[in-house]
């Protein structure tokens, strides 16, 4: 009889085969990369050859794209960190401005979908709290993809937004507040110890705007670890076991993460500062009135198109805060 080997354990096979998919895919674009560094070649040597300066479109148009491609190869080899392969745990919390951030807070939860279904990712929502009028109160949920939390750690902070408050009968302009938490989603068993006198675990019933994943039981699990404040929540499984499994898994993650933290002597990097969510604190603002403009405090990155960015088109402001943190260079 043929002895286990590594092909029969199907996690470990599925890791592979994703390892795999994810070389053949980077091999592709980059031979996709030199086939177009040829057309644009060619296209310039047309344009000479006829003397032809309506070509001229064409290559600018193939330079472009080119030179999208590339960046985003480039931006792909400063994914470096420990956990930049794995999928992100992003939890969203309305803070000051009523039921103004709790809308805010449901329009930062559509960005981010977006942007994780145009870059093919999954998402799974692990905790919901509808607002009080509008939006969302609280959400957790998963990305699940090839360097989610590599991307997404750049958005770890509090979100400022600044419009005419669709809820204020007066119609003035109105300041509102999100902040956003991000860690990797790590699987394996951590050497982290949880005591039981060290925490508190609630059952509650499921909330949220129904579906498959959302029960009416009171299996959804709150652990809140009395040492370090750190409060996790899921309630998307299908039983209390497996909501508990899952939120001890986020808060050894947690407890993990700060841990490294604290080694390095910093409170900045994987996890971020933690801040009062208001005035002062943010990363990032979002202006709709009086004027229209997008602007990272940390990168100095901009961006005039609101509803773009809204829509899930982050890209630029994530390339810039990689960028930074692995150069220190900003947007010139």
């Amino acid at each position: 009889m043929q002895a286990p080997g590594f092909w029969d354990d199907p996690e470990k096979s599925n890791q592979k085969m994703r390892e795999a998919k994810n070389l053949k895919d980077i091999v592709d674009t980059m031979n996709g990369l030199a086939g177009q560094y040829d057309d644009i070649l060619t296209l310039i040597e047309m344009g000479y050859e006829d003397n032809d300066p309506a070509i001229i479109p064409d290559i600018e148009d193939e330079l472009k794209q080119f030179k999208e491609t590339f960046e985003n190869i480039r931006i792909g080899t400063l994914l470096s960190g420990e956990y930049d392969k794995n999928n992100a745990i992003l939890k969203l919390n309305a803070g000051a401005g009523g039921t103004e951030s709790c809308d805010w807070c449901g329009m930062l939860y559509r960005m981010y979908t977006r942007w994780a279904e145009r870059k093919g990712f999954g998402i799974e929502v692990l905790d919901y709290l509808d607002g009080d009028e509008a939006g969302i109160k609280s959400v957790t949920f998963q990305v699940n993809g090839e360097n989610a939390y590599g991307y997404l750690k750049s958005e770890k902070g509090v979100h400022r937004l600044v419009r005419i408050s669709p809820f204020n009968a007066q119609g003035k302009r109105q300041t509102s507040f999100v902040s956003l938490d991000v860690m990797p989603d790590i699987e394996e068993d951590l050497d982290v110890e949880v005591r039981d006198e060290d925490i508190r675990i609630d059952t509650y019933r499921s909330s949220g705007a129904g579906g498959q994943h959302i029960n009416k039981t009171s299996s959804a699990i709150r652990i809140t670890h009395f040492p370090t404040g750190i409060v996790v929540t899921c309630q998307n499984e299908r039983s209390q076991f497996q909501n508990k499994d899952k939120a001890m898994q986020m808060l050894k993650a947690k407890l993990y993460m700060l841990r490294q933290e604290e080694n390095a002597e910093k409170l900045s990097g994987i996890r971020g500062d933690v801040k009062e969510i208001g005035w002062g604190n943010q990363i990032r603002s979002y202006v709709l009135q009086p004027y229209t403009m997008v602007k990272d405090h940390r990168t100095e990155e901009e961006s005039g198109n609101v509803n773009a960015v809204l829509d899930g088109g982050i890209d630029p402001f994530i390339n810039a805060y990689l960028r930074w943190i692995n150069t220190g260079e900003k947007e010139a």
